[in-house]
């Protein structure tokens, strides 16, 4: 049978994957956002990650009708999986993707959730699948875990240049033939597992440890500025250990590290186990935005300033720099609140979506001749270096407030 695929949530995940298996396979894109869906079918990512260019010559066909995707035979579930304000996974999202499929399964189809879940979460799908079709596991549908590894704005370990864990606990010949057809076009290097938990459970502590490592120096960091010693040289002596391992401080946002941790140490509460280790980086790198703003009013204190009446520009809204991506950004969140108490503040960021431009005060160019009380740097990019280095060269450089101290 010929082998057409769904991919389910078409945002930073589903979307470089359908492009990429479009190349290969007929592929069709569901998600329940039309304007999303109305804006792919115009070749437009708002995401600012693919252009026009990139989804020409592939066939595929963007929907938000289940009607559309009742005939596909391998699905792909790449939908987000936050969390909930009290920290609980939030998996609305995936629990109806699921009730979408479940709606059309049939036998021979194959599925995938390539979205960040809990160990043993992938299983009680299976089982839920079973009750709601009566079709039987590894007989009639097979269910497998892929966890993702996009790394948004990352021109280099791309979908295609990256190793890709496979995981499915089948041993029909004919239904990994098919699996390994599909994945050999999404990556160069197949890591494949009969384990479906240790893949699960291999997802979140990936981001977890670069979670712990980040809050480790964002502590050394904090340290560093309340003894009065010099952090970049510390890093810098400590780096010339063979086994030192560099990590740089700042902001920590995005959809997987400030949401992978309460995963992993969700589904261990529930299995009677209080985790010790895996939360610490959490209180850390959250506290960090509480810094930058005592740092701020600290900068403007020193020039008899208050910062309610303060002009304030900061560098860098997105979590990550050169990224349009808002997810969990603590920069936007700064900003935010900056704004909520009435504060003058602006923003600089060419990379942002056009929406998040309009709705605020978000500068073009920074004039040398601007009023700013204080230019807060927020992100390490090339871009933000080079207005960096424009700056510190005039009279300007008294206003420039570096708090991770990416470019001293």
């Amino acid at each position: 049978m010929k082998i057409k695929i769904c991919i389910l949530g078409l945002g930073y995940v589903g979307l470089p994957l359908i492009l990429n298996l479009s190349r290969k396979f007929e592929c069709i894109g569901f998600d329940v956002n039309n304007t999303r869906i109305d804006n792919l079918k115009n070749k437009k990512d708002v995401n600012k990650e693919f252009l026009a260019n990139d989804f020409r010559n592939k066939k595929i066909k963007f929907t938000s009708n289940i009607i559309d995707i009742k005939n596909c035979n391998f699905f792909i579930i790449c939908v987000p999986t936050p969390i909930f304000n009290n920290k609980k996974p939030n998996l609305n999202d995936l629990n109806s993707a699921i009730i979408t499929i479940s709606k059309i399964l049939k036998k021979n189809d194959i599925i995938f959730i390539e979205s960040t879940i809990y160990p043993g979460l992938t299983e009680k799908y299976k089982n839920f699948l079973v009750k709601k079709t009566k079709l039987s596991h590894n007989r009639d549908f097979f269910v497998g875990y892929s966890p993702e590894r996009v790394n948004p704005g990352d021109k280099k370990n791309t979908l295609e240049n990256i190793n890709k864990i496979v995981s499915i606990d089948t041993k029909n010949p004919n239904i990994l033939s098919k699996i390994f057809k599909v994945y050999n076009v999404v990556s160069k290097k197949i890591i494949f597992s009969t384990n479906i938990k240790s893949a699960e459970t291999a997802k979140v502590i990936e981001n977890i440890q670069r979670d712990l490592n980040i809050a480790f120096v964002n502590e050394v960091l904090l340290i560093c500025k309340k003894l009065q010693i010099n952090f970049k040289e510390t890093l810098r002596l400590a780096e010339t250990k063979w086994n030192f391992l560099r990590f740089h401080p700042g902001l920590v946002g995005g959809h997987c590290l400030p949401v992978d941790p309460y995963y992993l140490s969700n589904i261990a509460a529930k299995n009677n186990f209080k985790t010790i280790v895996t939360l610490v980086g959490r209180k850390t790198n959250d506290s960090m935005g509480r810094f930058v703003l005592n740092q701020l009013k600290q900068f403007l204190k020193k020039k008899k300033k208050l910062i309610r009446f303060s002009k304030i520009l900061i560098i860098g809204l997105s979590y990550k720099p050169g990224i349009a991506d808002m997810r969990n950004s603590i920069n936007y969140k700064i900003y935010k609140l900056l704004l909520s108490k009435k504060i003058k503040a602006y923003a600089f960021d060419p990379y942002i979506q056009e929406s998040i431009k309009k709705n605020h005060k978000i500068v073009k160019k920074i004039n040398k001749n601007n009023s700013y009380d204080a230019i807060l740097f927020l992100s390490n990019h090339p871009r933000f270096k080079k207005e960096y280095k424009i700056l510190n060269k005039n009279k300007n450089r008294s206003k420039i407030l570096d708090p991770f101290e990416y470019y001293k």
